[in-house]
């Protein structure tokens, strides 16, 4: 039986992701390879520190769940081929025949065209590297994917048993390993590869969210986590506001893990309360989440950067115009890829072509 509560929190998180991505190209803390600030101080940047901290946590979260139904129906070595096709080869492969393009413009942002000495023969597998952006998501779960296909082997479910006795209490108590986590394998350049924290939650999905019983418990403090997370987000705010929120040692603070557990929490509870249902918004969105989360770098960088090269327009129409191409390019791109022989499989993982109904 499909969770439709997953499903509405993949789609609706990965909506909160390009929000997120809108108000950072414009932002004044985190500004390696971004258009920057219209102003300081930017109050609008508060948006940031409300997504940041708990967003791709929930992501990894969801994928360790989804990962252990889907093991429940399948062999592992359909797992591994599965994840393959769809997480793998887009992000490495996809590079060179699409993601490149994304490349450019991740270039012409930072000003890399300037700085660059190299043959003109070596641009073309630069910007293809450089096109990695949100793909560093779906590497890491591949990642993440396989050591769970060897766990599987060895572990025959008795860890799942175990966890699926956790109470609320140990649920919140959860939040010292996610803690401890957030400080080891950080990659020091590329502060997206935060393999610790985010390797952490996507076991604690596989052992213990994917137990129902656990998410019916939490769902029955769903009020009381929505209060504490608002609460903790506040803290996190009014003590951090105006630090790079991508960075040691702000990312791994106390108020920011406390706060990112607590909304983890809280939104898992309230989905499996009062959205586990199928809705047409929900269907739709659910088949075109992940070509949204692909696609919508690219319309938001592109124009992002022509309009602030060649219009004098206002922030907030700029702000209004580049979230409208974030949102309706990823999904008009997933649409026209999606159709496009060999070009869908290298760039979204799928060999048939998709319809949508």
């Amino acid at each position: 039986m499909r969770k439709h509560y997953l499903d509405n929190i993949r789609w609706a998180t990965i909506i909160c992701v390009v929000i997120f991505h809108v108000i950072y190209m414009f932002n004044g803390e985190a500004q390696a390879g971004v258009i920057g600030p219209f102003k300081e101080p930017q109050y609008q940047d508060a948006i940031q520190y409300l997504l940041y901290p708990w967003m791709m946590i929930l992501l990894f979260i969801v994928s360790g769940v989804c990962s252990r139904y889907y093991l429940e129906t399948h062999s592992v070595k359909e797992f591994v081929k599965s994840r393959t096709t769809k997480l793998l080869v887009p992000s490495t492969i996809g590079l060179f025949v699409f993601q490149w393009i994304q490349g450019y413009f991740n270039m012409r942002l930072s000003g890399a065209f300037e700085k660059i000495e190299a043959p003109k023969y070596m641009l073309y597998p630069i910007m293809a590297i450089s096109g990695t952006g949100v793909l560093w998501f779906i590497q890491t779960l591949w990642l993440f994917s396989m050591m769970i296909a060897f766990i599987r082997k060895l572990e025959k479910g008795r860890l799942y048993e175990i966890c699926g006795k956790a109470n609320i209490c140990v649920v919140l108590a959860l939040v010292l390993p996610v803690y401890g986590s957030s400080f080891i394998l950080n990659t020091p350049v590329i502060v997206a590869y935060r393999f610790g924290i985010y390797g952490t939650t996507f076991f604690l999905g596989y052992f213990v969210f994917a137990n129902e019983e656990v998410i019916e418990r939490i769902s029955k403090w769903s009020l009381p986590l929505i209060i504490l997370s608002a609460v903790l987000g506040g803290a996190y705010i009014y003590l951090h506001f105006g630090d790079n929120y991508a960075e040691n040692p702000v990312f791994n603070s106390i108020p920011a893990i406390a706060y990112a557990w607590s909304s983890c929490l809280a939104i898992l509870g309230s989905a499996y309360k009062w959205g586990n249902k199928k809705t047409a918004l929900g269907n739709f969105m659910t088949k075109r989440s992940f070509g949204l989360y692909v696609f919508h770098y690219l319309p938001i960088s592109a124009s992002a950067y022509l309009l602030t090269k060649y219009t004098e327009m206002p922030a907030p129409a700029i702000y209004i115009i580049v979230f409208i191409c974030g949102f309706a390019g990823g999904l008009l791109l997933n649409e026209i890829i999606s159709r496009v022989p060999f070009v869908r499989w290298a760039v979204l993982g799928i060999k048939k072509e998709k319809r949508n109904v």
